[in-house]
């Protein structure tokens, strides 16, 4: 003989209880606020990282930066160049035609790139700093003085 599955009898008067309610622990949430750091995606924190770099440099060339977009992307469009050993960190395009100058890192290499356990920022830091002197045609020491430590 099959088995038959049993249902509870419904009680009139009585609300059915949520699925996700089995137990009667209560409807589940988040298990971080929203405003904690580890609520935040690797994606997230990435451009928390370009915000923060961005920031710092904005403080000392603000008047050369005010017309410099950056963007975050997450691999190149295409592979590397012939003359490229590895995945470009980040691109630097000068304004032309009417468009602003504009910086695009690429996470995916970026994140590859950093040794883990030592902060990513630094590393977004020296990428950005290394294609704002490229744009501003500066050495990447003058743009901030604290490059590659």
């Amino acid at each position: 003989m099959a088995k038959q599955q049993m249902r509870a009898p419904s009680i009139p008067g009585r609300a059915q209880a949520s699925r996700r309610d089995r137990r009667g622990r209560g409807l589940r949430g988040p298990l971080l606020p929203p405003a904690l750091p580890g609520a935040l995606t690797r994606s997230e924190r990435f451009d928390e990282h370009v915000r923060a770099a961005m920031a710092r440099l904005a403080r000392t060339w603000e008047r050369q930066l005010n017309r410099v977009q950056v963007a975050v992307e997450q691999v190149p469009p295409s592979g590397a160049a012939s003359w490229e050993d590895t995945a470009p960190l980040a691109r630097a395009f000068p304004a032309a035609d009417g468009l602003d100058a504009r910086i695009v890192l690429y996470r995916a290499p970026i994140e590859a790139r950093a040794v883990p356990g030592r902060d990513l920022g630094l590393l977004v830091l020296d990428v950005l700093v290394e294609e704002v002197a490229h744009l501003l045609g500066r050495a990447p020491e003058e743009i901030d003085p604290g490059y590659g430590r």
